[in-house]
């Protein structure tokens, strides 16, 4: 059963520095591009960054310079390090399988980006 689960949100201030999770179970990461997609309050979702199995990365362009992403294989897990956070990087942080075109189905971690 594929399942993903993520975490490492919280509150910082803007600035300030998370690094996001995702478990992943079911699956091996190493062999399909993982994104992270995010949802703020009341807009749609928004990709953020992708890592495909030959390890290029790519991101948006509001994020690029202060997120990275990367993976763990042996851990099976993904990773987002956001740094230098602005408060309109508040939002529902999700890890997708692919390109970030799909729904959602873990829970998401919340980041509030706040003085």
């Amino acid at each position: 059963q594929v399942q993903l689960v993520e975490s490492g949100g919280g509150l910082v201030q803007p600035g300030g520095s998370l690094r996001l999770s995702c478990a992943a179970s079911g699956f091996s990461i190493n062999i399909y591009q993982m994104s992270w997609v995010r949802q703020a309050i009341g807009k749609g979702l928004e990709w953020v960054s992708s890592i495909d199995s030959g390890g290029r990365r790519s991101y948006a362009d509001s994020v690029k310079g202060r997120f990275t992403i990367s993976r763990d294989n042996a851990k099976n897990t993904l990773y987002l390090q956001m740094n230098g956070l602005k408060p309109e990087d508040t939002a529902v942080y999700y890890c997708v399988i692919g390109d970030g075109s799909r729904t959602p189905t873990g829970q998401g971690t919340q980041v509030t980006v706040s003085s």
